[in-house]
């Protein structure tokens, strides 16, 4: 809210109260999406690693023109749809290893909380009824887009719904029934219909939060009209502030454009992987730029952060040692400071390459940082090489010894067909894993 970076102060000692503006379950997320999801993820992952437990607070849109429309264009039910995609949208939370909120909340499981919400504005005045829903006056609204930094005297306005508002910016609370609705519909006491995107999200962090927040989250897109919305109507209602921080991130760019459905220039997590490039490492490529800037989405850069994470992982080892205090004071003072994971993962880079530092302890100092980084770094583990695969080792070893070099790569290549391959070192054979 004030453009500047707050320090947190928490509502309630060790605990953070956090809401994440989620999915409208219409269609697959793009990977703009995802980065919104993982960057909520590492500020999670970095307020749980400096000792706050967390409440984290994400919504599943199942109520929305969207659906109605693509409900309509498959022949299908709406909720059929909405489970539809709720699914694949988890499932990607997975594949990116987000920790998914324990608190997923639907639209539709709490219109009771909606319906009373649009009461209570109702009854205080600062709604009122037309001939097509329930609109909120943002004339009654205090500092009614300060959030957007929003002119409300300028001429523009981002869309406009019903004719008969008062106010251009008057932004629907709930939406009246219509035949095209098809079943889509709810009862309340001001008409049967829907509600609006906006109270969706109020309705439902305050259910689980309460009226303030610690943190709200989302991408920049929200910015205006969503979240400046869920602001007014929030306070309105409860006389409170809606949320003391604001974090939002910046889009994902291609072509110097946004992504974004409407473009028809989005990218999925699916066509990420076939592209044989892994959810990890789309992770990975989160991870290289600031939230606060915009990502530029290449497949060159996607491959790169392929390759880095590979290379990064081959400095885990087997031996698990004791966190560099050192390393660990530094990667503190930048994940803490307006969550700066680029100077983290820097680094981690650096540690890494740090002779000084023994390979146990670089292993437990890199997996004390992947605690925030979520790349699901690893001890590697002693394979144990089958007897089979010894026995076929050792012959050739003899066949070697005695010069019979078709016999060596005879059976070098019977290693081989087995999924593994023999190195020959100075100091004698080594079997490798394929």
């Amino acid at each position: 809210m004030s453009g500047a970076v707050e320090t947190l102060v928490p509502l309630h000692a060790h605990e953070i109260l956090m809401y994440h503006c989620g999915p409208t379950v219409y269609d697959d997320a793009h990977v703009g999406n995802l980065r919104a999801a993982t960057v909520g993820d590492l500020l999670r992952r970095t307020l749980e690693y400096t000792d706050y437990s967390v409440k984290q607070v994400m919504n599943i849109t199942d109520i929305d023109d969207k659906i109605i429309t693509r409900s309509r264009e498959e022949h299908i039910p709406t909720d059929v749809l909405t489970k539809k995609y709720e699914g694949i949208y988890l499932a990607d939370l997975r594949h990116l290893n987000i920790k998914v909120p324990e608190y997923l909340l639907r639209a539709t499981e709490h219109i009771g909380g909606m319906v009373a919400l649009v009461e209570k504005l109702i009854r205080e005045d600062y709604a009122y009824t037309t001939t097509d829903g329930v609109y909120f006056d943002i004339s009654k609204s205090k500092n009614y887009g300060a959030l957007a930094r929003l002119d409300i005297t300028a001429e523009t306005v981002s869309r406009i719904e019903g004719e008969d508002k008062k106010n251009e910016r008057d932004f629907v609370l709930w939406k009246f029934w219509t035949p095209g609705d098809g079943d889509m519909a709810f009862d309340a006491s001001f008409g049967r219909g829907r509600p609006g995107w906006h109270v969706e999200c109020s309705a439902m962090a305050m259910s689980e939060l309460g009226e303030t927040l610690d943190i709200h989250t989302g991408g920049v897109d929200l910015i205006f009209p969503h979240h400046t919305n869920e602001i007014a109507q929030s306070e309105a209602a409860t006389g409170k502030p809606f949320a003391n921080l604001w974090l939002h991130n910046e889009f994902v760019m291609i072509d110097g454009q946004k992504m974004s459905k409407s473009l028809n220039n989005h990218t999925t997590l699916r066509t990420v992987l076939e592209h044989d490039i892994s959810p990890l490492a789309f992770r990975y490529w989160v991870l290289g730029t600031h939230y606060r800037s915009k990502a530029n989405f290449t497949w060159e850069g996607l491959n790169g952060a392929q390759t880095a994470l590979r290379k990064l992982n081959e400095h885990v080892g087997e031996e698990v040692g004791t966190v560099d205090k050192s390393y660990q004071a530094r990667f503190v003072f930048f994940v803490v400071n307006d969550l700066d994971i680029p100077q983290a993962l820097a680094l981690a880079w650096a540690l890494a390459k740090d002779a000084a530092i023994s390979p146990a302890d670089k292993t437990a100092t890199l997996l004390d940082f992947d605690r925030v980084f979520g790349l699901a770094l690893a001890p590697r583990k002693t394979e144990t090489i089958p007897a089979e695969i010894e026995a076929l080792a050792n012959t050739r070893e003899t066949a070697r010894t005695n010069k019979d070099w078709a016999e060596s790569d005879r059976l070098r290549d019977e290693i081989k067909s087995l999924g593994y391959d023999v190195s020959d070192t100075p100091s004698g054979s080594k079997i490798l894993k394929l």
